[in-house]
């Protein structure tokens, strides 16, 4: 299999100059020189951010959208009051690169094992995917690639952090480079006409299609240069290069212990499943819940995908306040990844834990 087979959410590496990553470091607990714009922000207040999500996106560029970007400035999306301001089909109407064609087929093989899932059903495959399930998505999704590599939400000794960050990797998200720079491009642009993946273009846009045009978020964002602070690092330039090996390579494994049932289980279901989650975070997180917070876009707390995504789902919150290593900012709000970030400070592996301040808290209440 090709290496850009693999690359699920990541957009092409940049030889651009890095943006060099500095951000203030305070310790544990509510340090008051903690700034809320923890990255480069669109010149945009909230007020007008506001403004701009709710008003239909303008045209990328001088030139009119393609054919593959239909004008509905009526639409909406079912049961919620995002307008979708132009709806983007990305797969007619445009050429398709051989990345594009890759990373498509490796959704839709991943998609079709699960239908194998009935038939190789048992107990040891099932406790296998339950297990890399919580490995890739809470210990490398959620706490590594997002509120640790993306957001500096606390400092881990690097031989976990890199542990945590090669968890990841086996999620079948992309590297941590391309993921991250992806995602630092949504809060710096979010909801917005470059944001990489808002449902203001349609709900399916912001679930998953936006993976499959991989040369949209340059078109948007420009050359990568977000991710000075990864790129500098050989080790996340080792799994960038060499990323499509690492789940090939747990793919093996799992053969090897418990043939095509551990295929099925512990890398189709269980990726299909994180998948998912992920993607209800980009997708539903916009579109359902409630905004407790003065945010300017469509961020939304929502409990169930909070449930499904080990406390990625209280949404606002996070974009509220991005640096913060809790989402769940309620006794109420179950979040298991600050659980577990809460853990490895007690046992003193985390530490420069960020949290909002109450006067962070009161300059965002919604009026």
């Amino acid at each position: 299999m090709a290496a850009a087979a693999l690359l699920v959410a990541a957009p092409p590496p940049s030889k651009a100059k890095p943006f060099q990553f500095t951000p203030n470091s305070p310790k544990f607990t509510q340090n008051k020189t903690l700034k809320n714009d923890f990255f480069p922000k669109s010149k945009l207040s909230n007020t007008k951010r506001a403004a701009a999500a709710a008003a239909p996106i303008a045209s990328l560029g001088a030139n009119p959208p393609p054919e593959n970007e239909k004008d509905s400035r009526s639409g909406g999306i079912w049961l919620s009051d995002v307008a979708v301001r132009r709806r983007r089909n990305i797969y007619r109407g445009r050429e398709w690169n051989s990345l594009d064609i890759a990373t498509l087929g490796v959704v839709v093989v991943m998609h079709l094992l699960c239908f194998w899932a009935p038939l190789t059903f048992n107990r040891n495959a099932v406790s296998v995917a339950l297990g890399l399930y919580v490995m890739t998505g809470l210990f490398g999704i959620t706490l590594s690639f997002h509120r640790n590599l993306s957001h500096r939400s606390f400092k881990l000794p690097k031989w976990l952090e890199y542990f945590f960050a090669y968890c990841g990797v086996q999620a079948l998200q992309g590297n941590p480079i391309d993921w991250v720079s992806t995602h630092r491009y949504h809060h710096q642009f979010c909801d917005s006409e470059k944001d990489p993946h808002s449902p203001i273009e349609g709900f399916w846009f912001s679930h998953m299609s936006w993976l499959f045009d991989t040369k949209a978020i340059a078109q948007r964002c420009g050359e990568s240069s977000n991710v000075g602070d990864l790129e500098k690092q050989p080790f996340y330039k080792f799994l960038q290069t060499t990323y499509v090996f690492h789940p090939i390579a747990l793919g093996a494994l799992l053969y090897a212990l418990g043939g095509f049932p551990y295929i099925v289980w512990g890398m189709g279901v269980r990726i299909v499943w994180v998948y998912h989650i992920t993607w209800l975070v980009n997708s539903a997180c916009h579109v359902w819940g409630k905004q407790a917070w003065n945010t300017g876009d469509l961020s939304r707390n929502n409990w169930w995908v909070a449930m499904l995504a080990f406390g990625e789902g209280w949404h606002n919150n996070h974009h509220a306040f991005e640096y913060s290593a809790r989402h769940g900012l309620e006794w109420w709000q179950i979040d298991f990844t600050w659980y577990v970030i809460r853990l490895l400070l007690a046992v003193g592996l985390a530490t420069d834990v960020k949290l909002p301040t109450t006067a962070q808290k009161k300059k965002m209440e919604k009026n």
